[in-house]
Parts: C-alpha cells; structure tokens; sequence
C-alpha cells in the first residue's frame, strides 16, 4: 500500500509538472500575446514577461510590436508625361493592435507588401518625371497616405514611406544630360555677357575719367609697361595710343609748334639737291616760253597774208 500510495504520489507529480511546462509561457518585452480558447479569442493581450495558460485549450499567439522595414520590389510603370521609370521603394511599419492584425487579415506583413505594390504604381502614374526625380517628399507623402488608410482596419501603423531609386532608360538620361549641358551652356554665355556689361561700363567710366586728367593715361600706359617686363618676357610689345600723341601735343607751347610749322613749310618748297633730277625739271621751263614765240610768227605771216591781198 505504501508503496502504491508513494508511486501514485510520484505520479501525480509528473502530471502537474507536465502540465505547468505545457501552460506556461514567456513573452518578450517587444512582444504582446493573444489568447485563442477553443478557437475563441480572450479579452485582454498579454503582456512580456511570464504567463499561463489552459493547455490543451488554449493557444497563446505572439505578435511583434516592433517597426517592420520592408523593401517594395521595383514597379514599372509610364507616367503621366508618358516615360517609361521603373521605382522601388521601402516601407516602415508597426503593428499596433496585435488582435486585429491577427484575426482582421489573414497574413498582415503580405498585405501590406501587396498594398505598398499597387500604391506605388498609382503614384507613379499620377505624378510627372520630373516630381518623380525632385519632388519625391511629397510623392513619400501621398504614398504613405494611400497604404495607412486600408492598412488601419488591419491593425497596422505606416510610421514612413520612402521612394529608394528611380531608374531611367538610357535614352531618356542621355537626354537629361544633353539638357543640363545646354542649360550650363547657357548660363555660361549670360554670366560672360553681363561681365562684359560691366567691364564696358566700367571702361567707359575710366575713358571719361582719363579725358579729365591726360596724365591718367600715361601713368596707365607705364603701369601696362612695369605689368608686362615683370613676366620676364625677352620681347617687349609697347602701344603707343594716339591719345598719348594728342596729350604731348597739347603740353608743348604754341611758338615751339609754330617754329615746327614753318620749318617744315620750308622743307616742302625748298628745290631738290639731287643733280640728275634738275635737268629734268629746267627743260619744261625752257619749252614754256617756245610756245607763245611760235604763235607770234605765224600771226605775222598770217598779218603778211592779208597785207598782200
């Protein structure tokens, strides 16, 4: 009997033992826990730590409560300006009522992926490339806001939505490129062009300045001349401006330049000295007077003439 009793003891123990290994539970601390009795779910969420349940009855389903990153596969897709783009985004999300994210959709992580491939490609059909390539906030926004309406019913939270990468045909980037070029090209010429508005009106203002004052443009002329020997050049190139010509013209007296003026009146009406070339020169003067000699003889012998008559 004894024995029996002490068997039976040992026994019962096993069973209990059995039992609370098979009712209990851990739940981590990033992890809420609902309770299915008979098929049946219980009232309240079980929270981390250590719990019990009804074996054999019960069924106790972890949930994760952390933020899912879930890459979208790349979508293609034409946009409204009729280019053909192929997207891919990532999405972050979190289950936020473990209970309905188990009992309101069969599977919440495929749904949502599902979603987030659909909302994509409308996006993309809706927007133009150029907000597909500069405008993507908004584009993340409008994303966002299209997965986390249906997605709420589920138990899930869409914390943020993020457009990853857009890839282009090649045609269409060689495109872009030859746009951007020309558009460089562009704002090159109009920064020249307005440097070179400047650089007139500046020039013009020191032309007037240098009108006022003639020695300006000498002091300019040997700042040019000390710029260009300091480089150590072998061959020295000076201007010689006419303005310069007109400066020195002015600053030298009157007399001095009148003496200049007969001097070279002089030069001008003086004979040649070159031997070979007075012949030349005396022999028209001996003809001239041959001429009117002539006319004189034969009016007389015409006068002759009509004396005999």
């Amino acid at each position: 009997m004894v024995e029996g009793l002490v068997i039976g003891f040992i026994a019962a123990i096993c069973v209990c033992a059995v039992l609370a290994m098979a009712s209990a539970r851990i739940v981590k601390q990033y992890e809420r826990g609902v309770v299915f009795r008979l098929g049946r779910l219980r009232e309240g969420i079980r929270g981390p730590g250590f719990t019990l349940i009804t074996p054999f009855v019960d069924r106790l389903s972890k949930v994760n409560m952390q933020i899912v990153t879930m890459p979208v596969p790349a979508q293609d897709g034409i946009t409204r300006d009729n280019v053909t783009v192929r997207v891919d985004a990532v999405i972050y999300f979190k289950v936020v009522d473990a209970a309905d994210a188990l009992i309101r959709v069969e599977d919440y992580r495929f749904a949502v992926s599902q979603m987030a491939q659909t909302s994509l490609r409308s996006i993309i059909g809706k927007s133009d490339l150029d907000d597909l390539l500069s405008n993507r906030e908004k584009l993340n926004q409008g994303l966002e806001l299209m997965i986390d309406s249906p997605s709420i019913g589920w138990g899930v939270q869409i914390d943020r939505v993020e457009i990853k990468d857009v890839s282009l045909p090649e045609t269409m980037k060689r495109s872009m490129a030859r746009q951007a070029e020309a558009d460089r090209e562009r704002r090159a010429r109009v920064i020249n062009a307005d440097a070179e508005l400047q650089a007139s009106k500046k020039l013009a203002e020191a032309a007037g300045q240098m009108s006022d004052q003639p020695a300006a443009l000498q002091l300019r002329l040997l700042q040019t001349v000390v710029a260009v020997a300091a480089e150590k050049n072998s061959t020295l190139v000076l201007p010689f401006p006419v303005e310069l010509l007109r400066f020195l013209e002015r600053a030298t007296p009157a007399e001095t330049a009148q003496a200049v003026d007969a001097a070279s009146a002089a030069l001008r009406s003086a004979p040649p000295t070159d031997p070979e070339a007075a012949p030349d020169k005396q022999t028209p003067e001996k003809q001239t007077p041959e001429k009117p000699v002539e006319k004189q003889q034969v009016e007389k012998q015409q006068g002759r003439e009509t004396t005999t008559v």
